[in-house]
Formats: structure tokens, C-alpha cells, sequence
């Protein structure tokens, strides 16, 4: 009698194939149960803001997040697309210490790209997977209100325009979405209260307002490095975890670009956020790989041992 076992080999075959996805879920969570209903504020930049598959995996990460009971909350930037718009209009792209000088023209196509083009783009991507986004801009419901800043160079004050820095936030309207299971998406422009203009702000300094201001568990920019390099450029060395002074030493020697992103991580965790974290947005599914795995990837910085015991 011939007995058919090729049942009884596919089994434990299929078993065998499915047994590192069941792993990778394990590992995740300890993560998972960490962050269950906190809050998560990413800053979406760079290349992810352009690539388009890059933009669909942020997508989903994003929603990722929303499913595993995190409260993502979304703020971006628009650099790449602002420069493209303001070069179609004949107007140039300038930058002093890291910020853009921005002039009223100028401030003209920075809010229809950011409030009009991005902001809706990536609302999209997002609804996608269900009627979970909601778009805003810092003017709304009084979200973010500012004043002008003027740059230093050289221990000197240096006009750029109407860019701002913020002054208060107001984060009813996003609490709101928040409890009603939606992910606010914000574009960084704010108006202000003392003379009724509307400001560009620097999106990595307002994520990092935003993340102190909701108390967020953490706070997460996305960028074009692999994270903050221990000596560039004679080593690309990625300093994988470090503390709020430690950061601060660093500060003066960085890049210009990313000092608004390092400084913001060091204003989130000196105002109640666990940690700040700077990822590489070039990789696919970066996000999920810094919250969902033990190695992580990118550099997170913490308090230092007496702000955390201040906060308490």
C-alpha cells in the first residue's frame, strides 16, 4: 500500500517559512507595549518628502503606527518643493544660518506650496488606508503663533524676512483629532499676534515645539544622513545614543543644516519628551525600524539624568 506524504511535509515547511515573521512581531513587543497611547511627533523631510517610494513607505508607517495604538502626529516641512516654486516664479533661494530668507513674495508661494501642495499630498498617502488624516497649518485654531526671528551670524542680528519663531502653542484642536483616532498632519507656518503676518517656520523647530508642547513620549525627524556623525568628515561614525549636554557641546560645530534638527531634539527633551530622534528618511520603513526594533537605527538623544528627575 503507498502511503502519500507529501501532506505531512508541507506543513511543517510552511511552519518553517512563517517562523521569522512570527520572530520579527515578538521582537517588537516589548516596543509595542512601551508605546501603547503615547504620543509620537515625526518631522517629515528630505529625500522621503520626493522620493515616491519612499513617500508611500512613510505612508505606512504612519498608519502603522495609528494600528499599533500609537498617537502619530505629522509635521513637514517643504524645502525641495519650495525651492522648485520659487524658482518657477523668477525668485531666488537664499539661506542664512541654516534658515531661508524668506520676503513677502516669497512667503506668498511658501504657504500655497506647504498648505496647498505637500500638506494635501501627503494627506492623500495617507487616507489611503482609511479616513485617518486631517491637514492643518499652524494658523489653525491658533495651533502656533510666532513672532520674527532674526538669525545670528557672527554675534550679529541678521533680518531673513518673514520667517518666525514660535512663540505658543495651542494644541486643543490637535488633542482633539488625536483622541477621535485621526493623525493631524501640520504645515510649519504660523501667524503672528503682534503685527497679523503669517511666518514660515523651520518644521524641525516646530516638531519640536509641537512634541514639548503635547508632551509627546517622542519625537522623530527625518533627514538625509544616517543620523548625527561622532567626526565628520573624517569618520562616519553614527553616534548612536547621547545625552542633552553632550548635544549641546556638539552644537556649535555642525553642519548649518543640521543644527535647527539637533537643536530641536535638544529643546524636546529639555521640555518633558522621553527622546528625540534623528533618522535616515532614505531608508524605506525607517520608522518602524527606530521604534520596533532593539538595534534601531539613527542617533536618539535623552535627558540628561537631572533634567528627567526635574521633570518628575
Amino acid at each position: 500500500m503507498t502511503v502519500n506524504h507529501s501532506q505531512e511535509r508541507k506543513s511543517p515547511a510552511r511552519k518553517h517559512t512563517a517562523l521569522p515573521k512570527a520572530r520579527i512581531l515578538i521582537e517588537a513587543l516589548p516596543w509595542l507595549t512601551r508605546h501603547h497611547g503615547k504620543t509620537v511627533v515625526i518631522k517629515f523631510g528630505g529625500n522621503a518628502m520626493v522620493d515616491e517610494e519612499l513617500k508611500a513607505a512613510f505612508a505606512q508607517d504612519v498608519v502603522f503606527l495609528r494600528h499599533a495604538g500609537l498617537r502619530p502626529v505629522v509635521v513637514h516641512g517643504g524645502g525641495p518643493q519650495i525651492s522648485a516654486q520659487l524658482d518657477r516664479h523668477g525668485l531666488v533661494s537664499e539661506f542664512k544660518a541654516g534658515l531661508r530668507v524668506t520676503t513677502d513674495d516669497a512667503m506668498d508661494v511658501v504657504r500655497m506650496v506647504l498648505a496647498g501642495q505637500v500638506q494635501r499630498e501627503l494627506v492623500g498617502l495617507l487616507n489611503q488606508h482609511g479616513p485617518l488624516a486631517v491637514g492643518m497649518t499652524g494658523e489653525d485654531a491658533h495651533l502656533m503663533s510666532a513672532t520674527k526671528h532674526f538669525a545670528e551670524i557672527d554675534g550679529e542680528q541678521v533680518d531673513i524676512g518673514r520667517v518666525g519663531q514660535i512663540t505658543e502653542i495651542d494644541t486643543g484642536a490637535i488633542q482633539a483629532l488625536l483622541d477621535d483616532g485621526r493623525i493631524p498632519v501640520v504645515s510649519s507656518i504660523a501667524r503672528s499676534a503682534d503685527d497679523g503676518h503669517v511666518y514660515n517656520v523651520n518644521a524641525d523647530t516646530a516638531a519640536a515645539a509641537l512634541a514639548a508642547a503635547l508632551r509627546a513620549e517622542t519625537l522623530m525627524v527625518l533627514t538625509d544622513v544616517e543620523g548625527l556623525y561622532a567626526d565628520w568628515p573624517n569618520s562616519d561614525e553614527v553616534i548612536s545614543q547621547l545625552g542633552a549636554s553632550e548635544l549641546e557641546k556638539l552644537l556649535p560645530d555642525l553642519a548649518s543644516g543640521m543644527v535647527p534638527k539637533m537643536e530641536g531634539c535638544l529643546h524636546a527633551v529639555r521640555n518633558g519628551v522621553t527622546t528625540a530622534r534623528v533618522i535616515d528618511g532614505r531608508v524605506q520603513h525607517s520608522i518602524l525600524l527606530e521604534i520596533f526594533t532593539d538595534e534601531g537605527i539613527g542617533t536618539m538623544v535623552v535627558p540628561d539624568a537631572d533634567d528627567e528627575g526635574a521633570d518628575q
